[in-house]
């Protein structure tokens, strides 16, 4: 059986195709990688590239990408509504099969270590990766962003990299962790308030008392309303949940949601669940699908 990791980095770069093509060109250049997915938004600045392939290729895969980023991305001139601190922002491994995470954790530090000492790229651990507890949250890594964190890393010990120099050139910082799967999803509003998104987001999220496994920010794109959300564990809060919630806030303010949007891949079983729910379908099961039936 062939042994498959995820990586998903994220570049800020959304608005030059050349660079997300150079980008994604260096990835797949490496034998093994398969690319699945990139997905790119000029507001915000970044593309999110999907590939998988064994430990060692995607290894591989994600220094490459790293490296042509931090060639073409200048950090200084790098504008977006997304939070960033790097040329490549984040680097996860997610473990697909025949792998464990613990075998994701050993890449991540492979991978920051390299970064760190080939490339000059401050590294931070993060997620299961982590070499410390307050680095287990990307968001608290990344607090500061590019400017903040330029300023503190030489500084101050708490902002020291685990890998790389405690100083940040045009590429900026890497964050790079092992995880499990993320769904990475956006909800539109029927507004361009964006102060709505933002009351909406502090609501759903975790951290501010919401929904268990859910980030949030509320954010302005294409001149809409956004709460944008990475979904840490779409079994434990589904997805529908999630739509719910959002829907229902966004009741109180007077506005409703337009759309949604999905950032990069989704497990099927996700959309089974919400299925589901919504057409309340009693007593269905996963073999009643019929490609699940004439594909096992």
């Amino acid at each position: 059986m062939q042994r498959l990791v995820e990586c998903v980095p994220n570049f800020s770069e959304g608005r030059r195709p050349e660079v997300i093509e150079a980008i994604v060109a260096a990835i797949a250049a490496v034998p093994g990688v398969r690319v699945l997915d990139v997905q790119s938004d000029a507001d915000h600045n970044r593309s999110v590239v999907t590939f998988v392939g064994e430990p060692e290729a995607a290894l591989e895969g994600a220094f490459q990408g790293a490296r042509r980023a931090a060639e073409l991305i200048d950090m200084n001139q790098h504008r977006g509504a997304h939070p960033r601190m790097g040329a490549t922002d984040v680097i996860p491994f997610v473990p697909l099969r025949g792998v464990t995470m613990a075998d994701c954790v050993a890449l991540a530090r492979r991978l920051g270590r390299r970064l760190g000492e080939e490339l000059g790229i401050p590294v931070y651990l993060y997620e299961e990766a982590a070499t410390r507890p307050e680095r287990q949250n990307l968001a608290d890594v990344r607090r500061g962003e590019y400017e903040g964190i330029r300023e503190l890393i030489g500084a101050d010990p708490a902002h020291a990299p685990d890998f790389g120099p405690a100083a940040m050139g045009s590429a900026g910082a890497t964050a790079v962790g092992a995880r499990p799967f993320l769904i990475a999803f956006n909800v539109y509003l029927t507004t361009g308030d964006v102060e709505v998104a933002k009351k909406i987001a502090k609501t759903v999220r975790h951290s501010s008392g919401g929904l268990r496994f859910v980030k949030a920010l509320g954010l302005l794109v294409e001149g809409k309303a956004q709460v944008s959300m990475n979904l840490t564990d779409y079994r434990r809060t589904p997805i529908h949940v999630v739509v719910e919630m959002i829907r229902r806030e966004a009741a109180r303010y007077g506005v409703m949601v337009e759309r949604s949007e999905l950032v990069g891949m989704i497990p099927q079983e996700a959309l089974l669940d919400a299925a589901i729910w919504y057409l309340q379908l009693d007593g269905f099961t996963p073999d009643q699908v019929l490609e699940n039936r004439l594909f096992t």
